[in-house]
């Protein structure tokens, strides 16, 4: 049975890109579990890089919030990154949920990279004027899908700057009916 975490990454509740997520979401299968988690109301601590400090590389065991995005993480089958275009990349929660998968990797009875192995990658994002602003953005998921050897299961994007400016966006909003058609 497929189960889809959606993790959306706008620090603004109710956005084009939640939006746009929220109605491809719609055409998913009813039998098809979702699991819907505000990345930016479930805050992480600033990220730390431990790999190479002397005597503290080990990661301490997970708990509270990071415990409960890793556990979503890994019960899900596939992970839609919904995620407005900041910056030609993806926002600051965003970003530091997936610096928090470094430490995960070193959690060895995690077994993270494998379990991640096979899972499917969405990527869902709202940008505003140019077109190829959310190139970098899909590049760095589709990179990141590839190093974990999972599939990279497509992106949608959507023009819109104020909140409902993405349901103006034709073409957008055609695609997201269609977005999931593979499920």
């Amino acid at each position: 049975m497929r189960s889809f975490l959606f993790l959306l990454g706008s620090t603004r509740q109710g956005g084009n890109t939640e939006t746009l997520a929220r109605n491809a979401a719609e055409n998913l299968p009813t039998n098809v579990e979702q699991q819907w988690l505000n990345l930016a109301a479930l805050p992480l601590p600033e990220y730390v890089d431990r790999r190479h400090a002397p005597g503290n590389r080990l990661h301490p065991a997970p708990i509270g919030t990071e415990r409960q995005l890793l556990d979503a993480t890994l019960a899900a089958t596939d992970i839609v990154i919904a995620s407005p275009t900041y910056w030609y990349s993806v926002s600051t929660p965003t970003k530091r949920y997936l610096d928090y998968w470094s430490d995960w990797f070193d959690i060895e009875e995690l077994g993270f990279k494998g379990r991640m192995a096979g899972k499917r990658l969405w990527v869902i994002t709202a940008l505003s004027e140019e077109p190829h602003q959310a190139d970098a953005l899909i590049d760095q998921l589709r990179r990141s899908a590839a190093y974990l050897k999972m599939e990279f299961a497509g992106a949608l994007t959507g023009n819109g700057s104020k909140p409902g400016d993405v349901l103006a966006d034709t073409e957008a909003m055609n695609n997201a009916k269609v977005f999931f058609a593979s499920v």
